[in-house]
C-alpha cells in the first residue's frame, strides 16, 4: 500500500477495521503507517498514530521493532495527541536501556507539566514506573513525584493510575528495606 492510498483511507473512521486487518496481515504496509505517524506533517498524521495504537491492540508484536524510532521522535514531537499515542506505545513495550536517561528526563517533565493533557501525563507516569522496575534506585523518587502530582495536580486519570502505581511502589520499597 502506498502512502497516498493510506492517507486517503485514514480520512474516514469507517475504514479503521479494514486498515487494522490489512496492516496485521501485511506487515510491510505498517512501515508506511509508522512513517506517516512519526514524520508526516499531514493533518492525518495524528490519526496514523491512533491507528498504530489500535493495530498494537490486535497485533502487539508489530510495533516493537519501531520503539526506538518512536522514542527518538518524542524529542521533536509537539502535537499532544501524537505524544499521547507514542508514550502509550512506549509504556506497553519493553524499553531499551539506551533510552532510559532521555525517557526519565522527558517523562518527569511531562508528568509535572500543567501544559500536558492528563493522558500524556499518565503514560509518562507509567513509563517512569516501568523504568524503575529495572533501575530500582529510582523508586523512592518516582513515588514522591507521583504522590506530589496526585496531591497538587490531580485529575481522575492521574489519581486512578497514580494510586495503583503508588501502592506497587510502596510495597516494593518496603520489601527492599
Amino acid at each position: 500500500m502506498i502512502k497516498q492510498d493510506l492517507l486517503e483511507l485514514i480520512n474516514s473512521w469507517e475504514n479503521l477495521p479494514l486498515i487494522i486487518k490489512r496492516l496485521g496481515e501485511h506487515h510491510e504496509d505498517f512501515d508506511t503507517l509508522i512513517e506517516i505517524a512519526l514524520y508526516s506533517n499531514e493533518p492525518q498524521s495524528w490519526r496514523a498514530a491512533y491507528i498504530v495504537d489500535k493495530v498494537h491492540e490486535n497485533y502487539p508484536n508489530i510495533v516493537l521493532p519501531f520503539i526506538n524510532k518512536i522514542i527518538l521522535q518524542l524529542k521533536l514531537e509537539k502535537h499532544s495527541s501524537k505524544k499521547r499515542h507514542f508514550l502509550r506505545q512506549i509504556s506497553l513495550n519493553p524499553i531499551p536501556e539506551t533510552h532510559f536517561s532521555f525517557l526519565v528526563d522527558y517523562c518527569l517533565i511531562a508528568l509535572t507539566s500543567a501544559k500536558e493533557p492528563p493522558a500524556v501525563r499518565v503514560h509518562a507516569m507509567q513509563i517512569l514506573y516501568n523504568i524503575s522496575e529495572k533501575e530500582t534506585d529510582l523508586k523512592p523518587e518516582i513515588l514522591a513525584i507521583i504522590e506530589h502530582e496526585m496531591e497538587y495536580h490531580s485529575t481522575a486519570a492521574i489519581l486512578s493510575r497514580g494510586s495503583k502505581l503508588v501502592n506497587k511502589l510502596r510495597k516494593q520499597i518496603e520489601r527492599k528495606e
